[in-house]
């Protein structure tokens, strides 16, 4: 295969909402390369990037999916992206390493849901964007509104490189406004004549011409004075002004296309040859002591890992890009994170399922390889004379939760393997047993997310498993004082067992002075695990109790304090002061004393006014404006407060402070009710009181 240099290899992912057509143009551009012979098709299950069964299955992308095209003597490696956002991990690491981002819009929409979240991503990384605007020949395509859409949410910088002519069923004509040209396509798609513009086109298409010509002077001084000078622009001059516009994020290039017919895709597949940036074009690597890293192919190696993938029958695969120098076959580089030498016995390029095998990968080359010992996502390999590390990928956090157990028992062992596999491969999937819950929790995007886990545990790992609804993370805490006497003696024959304890609890409340009717004798204040405060207090006066007892006592609060009297949950934010009490000379011991201390707490508490705290996440919503009105009936009826509302774009942020025992399975509520056209993402907030009947029915249920 050929080797490419860092001057023509271009690193593009395919982003957009379902259905927009992102595998079907990733094949068509393949296709329209020669690379293969036949077009594959969603519906048929054979394309390149959706080749998993759970994508045959589902009938759309799950993973991210690396493959390449030729065209013209440039290499575009390509990425083609799942368009659900249960998913966003998968766009996430392709982000890292794409250089030029092409959002596919549906003609029929414009400016979606799924268009706003990619958006978010996209921001996060500062790459270029160009604006595919797909399926123009369905009945009820619209690209005029679709643009409408575009430069509503994304401003003058979203500008036309090209128009269709006859949308909808007939399509087969597009006007291009950088050659000023029409292409007019046959009816089975593939290579274009090329006509002059009609004369009942001549006047728009002159008229969008001069804005591309216009936007592409604004980027650089010297081409605003050639266009001041000239009043125009040629090719190669609107080429630079292009170029310098996209990688200043000024500039966002539309194009129109159906990839099903084959119609479009290789003009924007030249416009990504001739003027999207290569890596060596764009900003430098960031490395994590501050410094940089140029893409230079006569630099020193260095890889940076963006995904990790388990195959049945080939093991574990490793993507990664060439962020400098060049890597061949048996290289031997320096893992930095682990320290571990790894040797790069084979190089491939990765075309769906399909392997490559190539002998060299230069700087801005996206390769794998094969059976990398101790090498995960986000590591850098490095040659021996420089260590680097790369800043690593930033994934969300997840969202939603399950709890995950095995049918048979016996498969304990085999479950954790399995899942500890799977997060190695997706890093927004995390799998934890709460010994506070005492339950294995299975954290992801969405349910779907968690519904693509369950079959792989099931399908992949032959691991049969049930899903169902965590408990809730609730903290304990009291509103009053209390005292309380506690004795604890017990004889059987022998030395037997003597402690008493008096006791005094009050809330901590931040920077509360000491007790004042107390001698304080010491002061131990600890950081709760769990959140919050405990402050120990010794006011023991008169040798009642031998300091060497203290800390059984406080063991023994400590250990309540982890199973709170009222719903068996942590317990936060209490003074406890030991004032008085009485021991044996021959009976007492430190077990003595420490069941004294937790029974004496444990009566205390419950005399203290308990309140149970809750967790509430802020949420924040993306939702069509027409569809507030449910959502917002919805979350109040989830408890929930709303905080705030902010517009984007045609879509508006609703924000909310909403508990978390109110929040499972939203996802597929949020769904239901807005027909998938709404997402939404939450953080940890606080904790906060439940209300009165919510906290007598959860302590009800500790009685049972």
């Amino acid at each position: 295969m050929k080797v490419y240099d860092e001057k023509h290899i271009k690193n593009i992912v395919l982003l957009g909402s379902v259905k927009s057509g992102k595998t079907t143009l990733a094949e068509t551009m393949v296709f329209e390369a020669g690379l293969i012979k036949r077009r594959g098709s969603v519906e048929d299950k054979n394309t390149i990037s959706d080749y998993h069964e759970i994508e045959h299955d589902r009938g759309n992308s799950v993973y991210a999916t690396s493959l390449h095209t030729e065209w013209r003597d440039y290499k575009i490696n390509i990425v083609d992206t799942p368009g659900l956002d249960d998913f966003v991990g998968e766009i996430a690491a392709a982000l890292r390493v794409a250089d030029t981002c092409v959002m596919l819009i549906n003609a029929q929409y414009g400016v979606e849901v799924g268009t706003e979240l990619n958006w978010n991503s996209v921001e996060k990384f500062s790459k270029p964007v160009i604006f595919a605007v797909n399926k123009v020949d369905h009945p009820k395509a619209d690209y005029d509104l679709a643009v409408e859409s575009l430069r509503e949410r994304f401003g003058d910088a979203a500008v036309r490189m090209q128009y269709p002519v006859n949308q909808g069923e007939g399509f087969d004509c597009i006007i291009d406004l950088l050659k000023m040209t029409m292409y007019k396509f046959p009816a089975e798609g593939g290579k274009p004549e090329k006509l002059p513009i009609p004369d009942s086109e001549k006047e728009k298409a002159d008229q969008l011409h001069n804005e591309l010509v216009e936007k592409a002077a604004e980027n650089d001084e010297e081409l605003m004075e050639l266009y001041f000078e000239k009043g125009s622009l040629d090719e190669d001059e609107l080429r630079k002004g292009l170029k310098i516009g996209m990688l200043n994020r000024d500039v966002f290039p539309i194009f129109c296309m159906s990839a099903k017919q084959n119609m479009g895709s290789g003009r924007m597949m030249g416009f990504i040859d001739n003027v999207a940036p290569s890596a060596n074009e764009m900003l430098p690597e960031k490395i994590t002591d501050g410094d940089e890293l140029v893409c230079d192919p006569a630099g020193p190696p260095v890889v940076f890992v963006f995904k990790t993938l388990v195959e049945p029958y080939l093991g574990k695969i490793t993507f990664f890009k060439v962020c400098s120098g060049e890597v061949v076959e048996n290289t031997e580089l320096t893992n930095y994170q682990t320290g571990d030498s790894e040797r790069f016995n084979q190089l491939f390029i990765m075309d769906g399922k399909e392997r490559r095998q190539v002998a060299k990968l230069v700087a801005g080359d996206i390769g794998a390889t094969l059976k990398l010992k101790n090498t995960a996502t986000n590591h850098t390999l490095h040659g021996k004379g420089k260590k680097v590390a790369l800043v690593p990928i930033e994934f969300p956090e997840p969202r939603i939760r399950s709890v995950v157990v095995a049918k048979d028992k016996k498969n304990d062992e085999k479950l954790t393997e399995a899942l500890r596999d799977m997060q190695a491969e997706d890093q927004t999937l995390r799998a934890e047993f709460s010994p506070e819950l005492k339950q294995l929790i299975l954290w992801g995007q969405g349910d779907l997310h968690l519904q693509v886990a369950k079959w792989r545990l099931e399908k992949v790992y032959g691991i049969e498993v049930e899903f169902a609804e965590p408990r809730i993370p609730y903290r304990e805490t009291i509103q009053k004082a209390a005292t309380t006497v506690y004795r604890h003696k017990k004889q059987s024959g022998g030395s037997g067992q003597f402690a008493e304890v008096h006791m005094r609890i009050d809330p901590y409340v931040e920077g509360a002075p000491d007790p004042e009717d107390l001698s304080v004798r010491g002061k131990e204040e600890i950081d709760l695990p769990w959140g919050g405060k405990l402050v120990f207090y010794n006011c023991i006066v008169g040798g009642a109790i031998d300091l060497r007892y203290l800390p059984s006592i406080l063991k023994g609060v400590m250990e309540k304090m982890e199973e709170g009297p009222i719903t068996g949950s942590y317990v936060r934010d209490v003074r406890v002061m030991v004032f008085d009490g009485k021991m044996h000379t021959v009976d007492s011991n430190d077990i003595s004393f420490k069941i004294a201390g937790a029974q004496a707490f444990k009566d205390a508490f419950r005399q203290a006014d308990p309140l149970i705290l809750e967790p509430i996440y802020e949420m924040e919503i993306l939702v069509p404006e027409d569809l507030m009105g449910d959502v917002m009936s919805d979350l109040q009826a989830r408890r929930s407060v709303i905080t705030g509302m902010d517009a984007q774009g045609r879509y508006q942020v609703i924000k909310a402070a909403t508990p978390l025992a109110e929040q499972y399975k939203y996802t597929t509520a949020l769904k239901s009710i807005t027909q998938g056209r709404a997402s939404f993402k939450r953080s940890f907030k606080e904790y906060s009181p439940v209300p009165y009947d919510v906290q007598q029915e959860l302590s009800a249920k500790q009685e049972d």
